[in-house]
C-alpha cells in the first residue's frame, strides 16, 4: 500500500517541477504545450497528471510525467520561438523513433524550425502591431470569447481584446453586473484570473488588459480610435444582423476594419468552419461568418467520413440545449414550439446546419437532411449522424479511423475522440474541440453508419471562432510534432 503512495507523492513533484516550466515557456517565449491536445498551461498538478492519464485511452499504455519533465527542461534551453508543442506526441514519439540519438538532439531535430529563434521573435514582435479585437455584445458567446482572448494574452499573443459594446440605458450599476457576469459562471465555473471594475475609466481590467466598455446603440454609430482602437477586427455575437448590408454597418464605425458574426451569415457571405474552409480566408474579406456550433461539429466529422469511405447521403439529428431565445416558461415566441418552457420541455425544431454544411463543405450539397430537438440542459449538445455509405465499414474500422484524425490528423483541433461507457454531457463541458466522436456508441452495419459527436456549444465553438479571428489577423504558430501520419 504504501509503495502506490509513494510512487503517487513522486509524480506531485515532478508534476509540480513542470508549472514553472510550462508558465517560462508560455510567457517568455509564447510556446503553448500540451498534452495529446490538452493544453498544460495555468493546470493543477492534478489536472497535469490527468492529461497524462488521458493517453491511455487513445495509445497502449498511460504517458508518465517521467517521460514529459525532461523534455520540458529540455524545451526550456533552446531559446524557442512561439510555437504549439505537444510534449506528449513527442515523449511516445521519442521512444519509437528516438534511436541513438539524446534527448536534445531528438527535440532539436522536431523543432528545428523555432530553435533559437526566441530574439528573433521578440524582435518582430516589437516591430508588429498587436491586432485590436473589440467584442460587439456580450451575451453567453461574447462573455466566453472574452475569457479565451484575456488567456490567450498571457503569452504575448497578438490579438488583444480592447473594448466590449454594448447596449445603451443599462442599469446603474450595469459596469459591476457585466463583470460579475465575466467573473462567475453557473456552467463554465469562475474566472481564471482577477477582474477589476475601474468605474471613472469605464472599464474593466481582466488579468492585467485593460478592456473599454462602450455604451452604443448602433454598430455605425462609434469612433473606436478616441480609445485608441485601430484597424480593429469586430466580432458581433449579437446575432442581430446576418447579411453583408446589417454587418457592413460595423465598417462605418472609425477604427473598425473586419467583422467576423458567431452564426450564420446570409446571402454571399462566407461561412468558414476551421480546419475545414479557412484556407478561403483573403485579406480582402471585410465580412465572414463562423457558421454555427453544430456545423462546426459535425463538418470536420463528415469531412473526415467522407474522405475515407464516401458519403452518399444521411440525416443530422441535432439534440441541443436550450438557448436563451427559449422561453423559462411558457410564453409566446415567433417560432414554432419554443414559446413552450425550455427547462420542462423536449422541444422539436429546425435547425440548418445539414444545409450549411454544404456551404464549407461542397462536395456534400443536397446529401443531407437535419432537425433539432431542444432539450432541458443549459449547455452541451449531441449530434447524431445517419449515414449511408459507399464502402462496407464496421464499427472498428471507423472508430480506429476517428481516433487517428483526432490524435494525428490536420483535424485533431476540431475533432475529439473518447473511448468511456460512462461519459455523460457535463463531461464535455469547457471542450475546446469542436465536436468529440463517442466511440462507445457507434453502431455500423454493412455501409450504414451511425456516429454520436458531442459539443460544448459554448466553448468549443468559442474556440473556433477565435482561430478564425487567429487567421484573420495574421496571428500563426508552427505545430509541433508537425507531421502527421
Amino acid at each position: 500500500m504504501n509503495e502506490h503512495l509513494s510512487a503517487w507523492t513522486e509524480r506531485e513533484s515532478m508534476a509540480e517541477a513542470m508549472i514553472p516550466l510550462i508558465g517560462r515557456l508560455y510567457r517568455k517565449n509564447n510556446v503553448v504545450t500540451s498534452i495529446y491536445g490538452r493544453a498544460i498551461i495555468n493546470q493543477s498538478v492534478i489536472g497535469i497528471l490527468k492529461a497524462h492519464r488521458f493517453v491511455r485511452q487513445v495509445e497502449d499504455s498511460e504517458l508518465s510525467v517521467h517521460d514529459t519533465l525532461p523534455i520540458l527542461e529540455t524545451l526550456d534551453k533552446l531559446e524557442l520561438g512561439r510555437a504549439h508543442i505537444d510534449i506528449g506526441k513527442l515523449a511516445v514519439r521519442f521512444k519509437e523513433q528516438g534511436g541513438d540519438r539524446s534527448l536534445e538532439q531528438f527535440l532539436r531535430d522536431e523543432v528545428a524550425e523555432v530553435v533559437g529563434k526566441y530574439a528573433a521573435d521578440c524582435d518582430e514582435n516589437a516591430q508588429k502591431e498587436t491586432k485590436d479585437v473589440v467584442l460587439y455584445g456580450f451575451g453567453r458567446i461574447g462573455r466566453l470569447l472574452a475569457r479565451i482572448l484575456i488567456e490567450k494574452a498571457g503569452g504575448g499573443n497578438n490579438l488583444r481584446l480592447r473594448a466590449i459594446v454594448v447596449r445603451q440605458g443599462g442599469a446603474e450599476n450595469d459596469l459591476e453586473k457585466r463583470a460579475s457576469l465575466l467573473r462567475r459562471d453557473s456552467v463554465h465555473g469562475p474566472f481564471n484570473g482577477t477582474i477589476t471594475v475601474d468605474e471613472e475609466n469605464c472599464a474593466l481590467i481582466a488579468n492585467g488588459n485593460f478592456i473599454k466598455v462602450i455604451y452604443s446603440d448602433g454598430p455605425d454609430k462609434l469612433d473606436y480610435t478616441q480609445y485608441g482602437i485601430n484597424n480593429a477586427i469586430i466580432i458581433d455575437n449579437t446575432g442581430k444582423w446576418r447579411d453583408e448590408e446589417g454587418l457592413g454597418l460595423h465598417l462605418k464605425s472609425k477604427g473598425a476594419n473586419r467583422v467576423i458574426l458567431t452564426a450564420p451569415g446570409k446571402g454571399d457571405i462566407k461561412n468558414i468552419v476551421y480546419g475545414i474552409n479557412n484556407g478561403d480566408i483573403t485579406p480582402e474579406d471585410r465580412i465572414l461568418s463562423a457558421a454555427s456550433c453544430t456545423t462546426n461539429a459535425i463538418t470536420p466529422v463528415l469531412k473526415a467520413i467522407n474522405d475515407e469511405f464516401g458519403i452518399i447521403d444521411g440525416h443530422v439529428e441535432t439534440v441541443h440545449s436550450y438557448t436563451n431565445d427559449q422561453n423559462l416558461i411558457d410564453n409566446y415566441h415567433k417560432g414554432s414550439r419554443r414559446g413552450r418552457s425550455a427547462p420542462l420541455n423536449m422541444v422539436i425544431t429546425e435547425t440548418g446546419a445539414a444545409k450549411a454544411v454544404a456551404k464549407a463543405l461542397p462536395e456534400l450539397k443536397g446529401k443531407l437532411s437535419g432537425n433539432a430537438i431542444r432539450v432541458p440542459t443549459p449547455n452541451v449538445s449531441m449530434a447524431i449522424l445517419n449515414l449511408n455509405l459507399e464502402k462496407d465499414v464496421t464499427v472498428e474500422s471507423a472508430n480506429d479511423y476517428l481516433r487517428e484524425m483526432a490524435l494525428h490528423s490536420e483535424l485533431q483541433k476540431q475533432i475529439d475522440f473518447v473511448n468511456s461507457p460512462e461519459v455523460v454531457s457535463t463531461d464535455f463541458v469547457g471542450s475546446r474541440h469542436a465536436g468529440v466522436v463517442d466511440a462507445q456508441a457507434t453502431i455500423a452495419n454493412g455501409r450504414r453508419l451511425i456516429l454520436y459527436v458531442w459539443y460544448d456549444n459554448e466553448f468549443g465553438y468559442s474556440a473556433q471562432v477565435v482561430r478564425c479571428v487567429n487567421q484573420m489577423a495574421g496571428v500563426t504558430y508552427p505545430i509541433f510534432p508537425a507531421r502527421v501520419r
